[in-house]
């Protein structure tokens, strides 16, 4: 009996001494720990960030750069004046591999800099490594969503300046052409998609945001073509004719 007793008393005294973090329900606490991480990002709460990273945690950030833990918590200067950023998570999933816990979820960022804001959004994947003591992130990676940008009315003559056939290499067409109050553009003839004006020569087709069409003129003023530029990177089509 006495022996009964003792063992009660240890499995009694084993509970009690369970960290408080185990008790939660683990998808609970990372959807949390998560959003407070982002919290902390926005706020450049370092001390927050660093609770939550692991000492060798691979960071990627919206911008591809690559970043260490003492990259992510280390003090910079003040931020500017009447700039205010807050973020909150939305889309959230979790998957659960015994130890590891997978997640990804969208960062819906509100920004206010003056009496101007702007809302970018971020999607993340994250993951978390249960270390006996606490969960802590060990990866993470991010990228930025892209919207398509506000638009800029151009007069029918502006229009009609863009109108032609365009070529990057012999069989690689894009021909543009007026129709009522918009630009049409078709690629080796294909079916033709809208193309707006982000503004003055920087052209962009709805719902590809990420690709700009940046003409050039001539000393006459006239459009000699078009670079097709994405990230960075361009494909120049010379107008023909």
């Amino acid at each position: 009996m006495r022996y009964a007793l003792s063992s009660t008393a240890m499995m009694l005294a084993a509970a009690l001494t369970v960290p408080a973090y185990a008790t939660e329900d683990i998808a609970a606490k990372i959807k949390r720990q998560s959003q407070e991480f982002s919290d902390a990002s926005a706020s450049g709460d370092t001390k927050t960030l660093a609770r939550y990273l692991d000492e060798h945690v691979i960071f990627i950030n919206e911008g591809g750069e690559i970043a260490s833990k003492k990259d992510i918590t280390a003090s910079g200067p003040p931020g500017p004046k009447n700039v205010t950023n807050k973020l909150v998570q939305t889309d959230f999933t979790i998957q659960l591999y015994g130890n590891v816990a997978v997640t990804s979820f969208t960062d819906n960022a509100t920004v206010h800099v003056g009496e101007q804001t702007v809302t970018p959004r971020f999607r993340s994947t994250e993951v978390w490594l249960d270390e006996g003591d606490a969960w802590r992130m060990i990866s993470s990676q991010t990228v930025a969503l892209s919207d398509d940008p506000p638009t800029r009315k151009l007069s029918p003559a502006e229009l009609d300046d863009y109108v032609g056939t365009y070529q990057a290499a012999p069989g690689f067409t894009v021909t543009i052409t007026h129709l009522g109050n918009q630009l049409l553009s078709a690629t080796n003839g294909a079916k033709p998609a809208p193309l707006l004006a982000e503004l003055h020569d920087v052209l962009f087709t709805p719902g590809q945001p990420r690709l700009r069409r940046m003409f050039e003129r001539g000393s006459n003023g006239k459009v000699t073509g078009f670079f097709s530029r994405r990230e960075g990177h361009g494909v120049f089509f010379k107008k023909l004719g």
